[in-house]
């Protein structure tokens, strides 16, 4: 009668193999996750799973957030991981309505820097008083419009 001892690696190696785990090259980390906030009852072997689409599509990941808002308020979100992709910056924030303005008021608030470092006209008016209260009012009567529009 034969038993067999195996050990973790890539693939199923037995343990008296000296290759078992390969290290990881030092320009590389690797992270260890729980893919979902759902635990276990109990853990399971998988077997014919051979690629990491199919993990994905075997365990369908997603996590609940709780994002904040600028309020002090709670706005729910689930996001789903399809592929390793989805854990990056715009992967996570293509599938989030609340990161997707977050970015886009980003954005308009990067233009406005540039436009205020580069456009003369306007650092000559921010510089004269009389001119900035001006631009200010300007400022004002427009938001006033756009909320008056933004109502009807």
């Amino acid at each position: 009668m034969s038993t067999n001892t195996y050990g973790l690696g890539g693939t199923e190696v037995k343990l008296d193999s000296n290759e078992a785990i390969q290290e990881i090259p030092q320009n590389k980390t690797l992270f260890v996750e729980k893919l979902t906030s759902d635990t276990p009852i109990k853990p399971e072997i998988i077997k014919g799973i051979k690629t990491v689409e199919e993990v994905f599509e075997h365990y369908k990941p997603q996590v609940n957030i709780d994002f904040e808002t600028n309020d002090g308020t709670t706005q729910k979100e689930i996001l789903q991981f399809k592929n390793l992709g989805d854990f990056g910056v715009k992967g996570i924030t293509n599938q989030s309505p609340f990161l997707k303005d977050l970015s886009t008021e980003k954005d308009q608030y990067i233009r406005i820097i540039k436009q205020l470092k580069t456009n003369k006209i306007l650092k000559a008016a921010l510089t004269d008083n009389e001119a900035k209260e001006a631009l200010k009012n300007a400022i004002k009567g427009l938001l006033e419009e756009l909320n008056q529009t933004k109502d009807l």
